[in-house]
């Protein structure tokens, strides 16, 4: 790929000719290539995403580690993750001990590869590409899933954000999906105790729905000055919460083509999609949409493993009676979360479908709406992110 981007620079390169851009960066977790209607789902249905398609550039070759806390790590660095160390989904679990010594792990005799150790946070003294905008005059704000550190001194606060509404252990959502979410504002996080600046709402509140409101929040007190919201959305990762009367829907509707018909992902990819309305609604509203960098994409290819017979999690769920596993019968049967055909395989795979991801990016009178690109991009360096030049305008 000639001529990246580096997207910080950029911004501050551009704002002596024009108003300092606001930027939205909307990462879904695990949505796979094809899980809208604007990249060739016959099933699920994503208005406000296929809308956006209408103002924004559609990359068909958009890649990503095929983890999420590696993605993550390489978005805000601007590093490959052999560079931050982060290699795979374990930003969950107790960061190591300072001077630890990170070397590959030794197997049996036979093993066919040394694998490396993951670090499990991401450094604080890493520049990151929230640090960099506000040291620019931006207001930050990180919403939503973390994933790159467990403890406090690792925290999204300590990485260049003044707003953020988060919690941990966090490789899923708190509360199940619902509130009570039961996040505590201080202790030891771990297990089922989770920690962080996340509070309960209404009983029944839909964690999506929330983040959609605490993004509103941020753009409406952000008014008179340029932002960064940086919103790693929940949906559509397990523990699959789903609202039922959405579930009920998608049950009755059909894929002609064949390929789609999970009811549970498709009732949370609509309501990913409707928290991603919400926040170009407000811009609209505010009427800085034409002034907003606003990037669509997600952190690894969909997800095309859990929940099916035969694997040691789906055996050992069945074993303990598994309520979740119940419920994923009673309305998905033994479909997996999603299917990436014609791609193969996905989410923790080098194949296609493990790495290729949904991506558009929009600014008004810089990028070219309604246009698609086949360049190969990538979010690997995400901080040099990752638009060829000519897929900008002059």
């Amino acid at each position: 790929m000639k001529s990246l981007l580096l997207l910080s620079s950029f911004v501050l390169l551009h704002s002596s000719l024009w108003a300092q851009p606001n930027v939205v960066l909307f990462l879904v977790d695990d949505m796979g290539w094809m899980d809208s209607g604007v990249y060739g789902s016959k099933y699920y249905e994503t208005p406000n995403i296929d809308k956006f398609a209408t103002r924004a550039m559609r990359f068909t070759n958009a890649y990503s580690q095929p983890l999420c806390s590696p993605t993550r790590g390489s978005i805000l660095s601007g590093q490959y993750t052999a560079r931050h160390g982060i290699t795979t989904a374990s930003g969950h679990q107790p960061p190591q001990p300072a001077g630890h010594v990170f070397l590959a792990k030794t197997g049996p005799a036979n093993a066919p590869m040394l694998m490396p150790e993951s670090k499990n946070y991401l450094e604080p003294a890493q520049i990151t590409l929230a640090e960099t905008l506000k040291g620019a005059g931006y207001r930050t704000a990180h919403i939503g899933k973390w994933h790159l550190g467990l403890t406090q001194p690792y925290w999204p606060e300590q990485q260049g954000f003044d707003v953020a509404f988060h919690c941990h252990p966090d490789p899923g959502p708190p509360g199940e999906y619902f509130s009570p979410y039961g996040v505590l504002p201080d202790g030891k996080p771990g297990g089922k105790t989770k920690v962080g600046t996340i509070t309960d709402g209404p009983q029944g509140e839909y964690i999506v729905d929330r983040q959609a409101a605490e993004a509103v929040k941020f753009i409406d007190a952000s008014k008179g000055g340029p932002f960064f919201l940086n919103l790693w959305c929940y949906g559509v990762h397990g523990p699959w919460g789903h609202k039922v009367e959405y579930t009920k829907y998608f049950a009755a509707k059909k894929d002609p083509s064949g390929r789609q018909g999970n009811p549970i992902m498709a009732s949370m990819l609509k309501s990913v999609d409707e928290c991603f309305g919400r926040i170009l609604a407000e811009l609209e509203q505010q009427g800085i949409a034409d002034n907003t960098i606003i990037i669509f994409t997600s952190d690894n290819g969909g997800n095309a493993h859990s929940n099916v017979p035969g694997t040691g999690k789906t055996e050992a769920a069945e074993k303990n009676k598994s309520e979740f596993l119940a419920d994923w019968r009673k309305w998905a049967g033994d479909q997996p979360p999603t299917m990436n055909t014609p791609l193969r395989d996905g989410k923790g795979t080098l194949y296609e479908g493990g790495t290729r991801v949904p991506m558009m990016w929009a600014w008004a009178g810089k990028i070219k709406p309604a246009s698609m690109s086949e360049a190969i991009v990538a979010k690997t360096s995400a901080k040099r992110m990752i638009l060829p030049r000519r897929c900008l305008t002059r």
